[in-house]
């Protein structure tokens, strides 16, 4: 039987989207054009704005790297890893978005090392697994530094 995919926080992103069509979900301001993420869905966080209407936008699928790190600790839920098993580090990537020119964190896609990465070097969202239990693939995000062919598109 197939797993269903859901996403580690709803709303942040479609779980449903193919690589090419997958981005993260924010907010803007329909008053001020402030952006959002993660996505607010109550008021303007903008101090400067009286307040508008929230609406949903996709957010760059591509960004550059503002600074990254390795993760050597098991990190608390929703991340999910076997206390029994050994730690196998992972590599945190904070990325400022191409047209937003805000940071966002996540994880580096699996198989990229902080060897591989640079600060000011370009990255693309792409969709990742969290976790897979019986009924779902938990669904999440990684960032993966672009191929020197393909850089530029947003």
């Amino acid at each position: 039987m197939p797993r269903t995919p859901k996403p580690v926080v709803p709303g942040w992103f479609d779980p449903d989207a193919g690589p090419a069509e997958f981005r993260l979900l924010g907010t803007r301001c329909r008053a001020c054009a402030a952006v959002f993420f993660p996505r607010e869905d109550c008021f303007c966080r903008n101090p400067g704005c009286a307040g508008g209407e929230l609406v949903e936008v996709p957010l760059s699928r591509r960004g550059t790297v503002w600074s990254y790190t390795d993760a050597h600790y098991r990190p608390p839920a929703p991340y999910v890893s076997d206390p029994d098993a050994e730690w196998q580090p992972y590599t945190l990537v904070a990325v400022e978005l191409a047209a937003e020119r805000m940071v966002v964190l996540g994880q580096a896609a699996p198989g990229v090392t902080v060897a591989d990465l640079e600060v000011g070097a370009e990255v693309e969202l792409v969709p990742g697994v969290l976790n897979e239990d019986a009924e779902h693939t938990w669904r999440t995000w990684h960032w993966k530094p672009v191929a020197a062919g393909r850089r530029g598109d947003v």
